[in-house]
């Protein structure tokens, strides 16, 4: 049982928490949720009805994190929660097989070309760029320009079909 501001609420799973949290978006990329990307990695009710969420950034120094953990404390506040405290855990770190298959349609539909493959995959660090799909014509037919995007997690390609350029969301 958690109190909120005005009423007693019943927490009835970790599932309501992640379900709650799937409105808090990506401030970098706002089609995708921080479930989506994986970012929430535990759920806990503490004793003192305080719930407890574990966050993993993308990157160590990632610069969205300490805006994620106002808009969860804001978003839980908003459902009626009033004690949380959001913890940044760094060990597992975060890897681009925690994306949702959800997220990589969002990704593509936004316009970003999804990671291709596992992270174990280090083919882009020896110089054999990937063979990423465009994501506005979805032609194979594609280049990279740079190994650096928008953000150090994205590759800048382009199309010699469609001849668009895009990011590539960066297998981690």
């Amino acid at each position: 049982m958690l109190s909120g501001k005005n009423m007693t609420i019943h927490a009835q799973s970790k599932e309501e928490i992640y379900r709650i949290l799937d409105v808090v978006c990506d401030p970098e990329i706002p089609v995708l949720t921080i479930n989506d990307m994986g970012l929430v990695r535990d759920v806990r009710f503490a004793e003192n009805g305080e719930i407890e969420v574990d966050i993993t950034p993308t990157y160590s120094g990632c610069p969205a994190m300490k805006t994620i953990e106002k808009e969860i404390i804001e978003t839980l506040n908003g459902a009626g929660f009033e004690h949380i405290s959001v913890k940044e855990v760094l060990s597992p770190a975060w890897t681009t097989d925690w994306l949702s298959q959800a997220g990589r349609e969002k990704l593509e539909a936004y316009g970003i070309a999804p990671p291709v493959g596992k992270s174990v995959d280090k083919s882009l660090l020896m110089g054999d760029p990937k063979s990423v799909r465009c994501p506005n014509c979805k032609s194979m037919n594609t280049e990279m320009v740079s190994q650096f995007g928008s953000t150090a997690c994205k590759a800048l390609y382009k199309c010699t079909d469609c001849l668009e350029p895009f990011d590539y969301f960066k297998c981690i």
